[in-house]
């Protein structure tokens, strides 16, 4: 078997990679650049919290099997439900494009996303030290969220005075700091006995603050009532896939 350090230190060099996904969007118009990025917050969002009730959460508590799972797919559906109340709730609410713009400056993002990307390091390899059968939906969970994420902030970068070329290379150099939260935590695996029980249901509650604090209002913003629909339908889509992967994957 792949030692979890392995595992995890492949694992964060993908992740790292995604962002350079910013190179993909070099030459598309800003309008369809928009409604591209909407897809991949609301697909994000729907991984993030699929990975924390699935997968992390039940994991930290220590039981496993489809019964044990029906609570966390009631509270799903209650986290949805509620999801299209505030999106009916909301809908007259905010017309004015400027009403929510949040401009931040270019090197103080990547500070942030330099320590942000640690802890992605820190939660991929508590995670495949459990077992590949949690690392790889964890892992798969922090791509869905890097990808909107990294997509951002080439934009802000670039917003804020950086050329193609430097944002590219400082998102990646940022995001390779997930290597440094691979080895911090495996020392601390070493050293600290039962570190699991805390970092595992951190991890959850991390998933879930991200997309409910962070993404969903990003999802709340859209206007009309087809693409919202459809930005619902990919967020539910995905965590169907961690809900799959969690009831269908090899332990």
């Amino acid at each position: 078997m792949i030692p979890a350090f392995v595992l995890s230190i492949i694992s964060v060099v993908v992740v790292s990679l995604i962002s350079l996904i910013g190179v993909f969007t070099i030459g598309i118009k800003e309008k369809k650049f928009k409604e591209i990025l909407i897809m991949f917050v609301a697909f994000s969002a729907g991984g993030l919290i699929g990975g924390a009730f699935f997968h992390l959460m039940p994991e930290a508590i220590g039981r496993r099997g489809p019964d044990f799972l029906k609570p966390f797919i009631y509270i799903i559906v209650g986290f949805c439900l509620f999801f299209i109340l505030e999106r009916v709730l909301r809908w007259h609410h905010c017309h004015d494009a400027e009403c929510e713009t949040h401009k931040h400056i270019g090197n103080l993002n990547l500070i942030g996303d330099f320590f942000h990307n640690i802890i992605d390091g820190i939660i991929i390899f508590s995670a495949f030290a459990v077992s590949p059968a949690l690392g790889i939906p964890v892992t798969l969970s922090i791509i869905f969220h890097e990808i909107p994420q990294e997509l951002g902030d080439f934009g802000v970068l670039l917003f804020t005075g950086y050329t193609k070329t430097q944002a590219l290379f400082y998102n990646f150099l940022t995001a390779l700091s997930a290597l440094v939260g691979v080895v911090v935590s495996y020392f601390l695996f070493e050293k600290v006995e039962n570190v699991n029980s805390f970092l595992l249901p951190f991890a959850a509650g991390g998933f879930i603050y991200i997309a409910a604090s962070d993404l969903i209002p990003e999802l709340h913003k859209e206007e009309k009532l087809g693409k919202a629909i459809v930005s619902f339908i990919v967020f539910f889509s995905a965590i169907l896939l961690m809900l799959g992967l969690k009831v269908y994957g090899v332990e």
